[in-house]
């Protein structure tokens, strides 16, 4: 099966999405998976599409930031799918990992985006720095009227009344990230954030101090997940 993935930053690019959808239908994708979230954030689309794929396969995707923006992430996705022997495809770089030429020009053109990236960086810091000494610096500006409707949002959120928006929910309705909500409830409102219960204290509290348990508990959990997973999928 050809699986394609596709990725936005933001759910204002819909045409970028929509092209490179477009783009992988072309190429015969029977099985697409997309998402509009950052690439340095949790991407449970592109997650669910690497458990998809299985043995035979083609991981297909337009460009190679539409996968990753780090070597370290990169490579850790390159050996998902080649321990499931996916091979993996990018349209406009014209790469396919099954030949032995097209895997090591798409690891070396890899590295290479991460060194520019790097550059860019450094370059970015020294720019601030040198605005800094000069007092020209002030930060990114802030978005008082989103800044207002967050408050507004924030001031109205209960989680213990099912009728309240959910955190996703809030970000969702703003466009903004489930973090950037989080950390301006953290300066206003923290008493409304869930603080989770630390491992230790689940060890100590529920399993007498029985990590074995403990570490048995979460793989049982983690196995029914699983294979709630695979059945929602009609696998099994």
């Amino acid at each position: 099966m050809i699986i394609g993935y596709a990725r936005t930053s933001s759910k204002h690019q819909e045409a970028g999405m929509e092209d490179q959808i477009d783009q992988l239908t072309k190429v015969g994708c029977e099985k697409i998976f997309s998402e509009q979230v950052s690439s340095v954030a949790q991407r449970d689309e592109l997650d669910r599409a690497l458990d998809f794929a299985r043995e035979g396969d083609t991981f297909v995707v337009t460009k190679l930031d539409r996968l990753t923006r780090s070597v370290a992430n990169f490579l850790e996705i390159q050996k998902a799918l080649a321990e499931k022997s996916v091979n993996l495809r990018i349209l406009d770089l014209n790469l396919d990992t099954s030949t032995p030429m097209g895997e090591m020009v798409l690891g070396v053109l890899a590295y290479v985006a991460q060194f520019e990236r790097k550059i860019m960086l450094e370059r970015q810091k020294i720019g601030i720095a040198k605005a800094k000494s000069e007092g020209k610096y002030r930060g990114k500006p802030k978005n008082e009227k989103l800044l207002k409707r967050m408050d507004a949002e924030i001031a109205a959120y209960d989680r213990s009344d099912p009728r309240s928006l959910s955190i996703k929910q809030i970000a969702e309705k703003l466009d903004i990230s489930q973090g950037y909500l989080y950390q301006r409830m953290k300066k206003i409102a923290p008493e409304k954030i869930r603080h989770r219960t630390s491992k230790r204290d689940i060890i100590e509290n529920v399993f007498n101090g029985d990590e074995n348990l403990y570490a048995a508990s979460r793989l049982l959990e983690r196995k029914k997940r699983k294979y709630a997973r695979s059945v929602k999928k009609g696998r099994i």
